[in-house]
């Protein structure tokens, strides 16, 4: 799979599974928004992720580390509460950013390695 098919596939898990928790939730939190907002971010970064432009592709993967980070509370908070269905939402989001990020930094290896066979001919 290329780098930016597995953004994409976050990103429109960040975005679904954000409003999911958003909208279903009996008092909803602000905070639940994030994902939904750096979804779509990542989202609008798509164009150039599949261009290959390094700029936008770097972007992303910021973008990417920085929502798996803001994960982690959230994960924390919904086990603490033994709210089960807030467990598994925030999991596959979780697990979806780290299939992003594997993608991204196999993208980044793969055109390393072809620079520098390029530059050995």
């Amino acid at each position: 799979m290329k780098a930016h098919t597995a953004s994409l596939i976050n990103a429109v898990i960040l975005i679904g599974f954000g409003l999911w928790a958003y909208l279903g939730s009996e008092t909803p939190s602000k905070t639940a928004l994030i994902p939904v907002g750096f979804g779509a971010v990542i989202l609008s970064l798509y164009k150039g992720v599949k261009n290959e432009d390094k700029i936008v592709a770097h972007v992303a993967v910021l973008l990417t580390l920085v929502i798996l980070a803001g994960l982690v509370k959230p994960l924390t908070a919904a086990m603490g509460r033994s709210d089960g269905l807030a467990t598994v939402r925030v999991s596959v989001m979780i697990v979806s950013t780290l299939f992003a990020l594997f993608f991204f930094i196999k993208s980044f290896v793969d055109v390393r390695r072809a620079r520098k066979l390029a530059a050995q001919e």
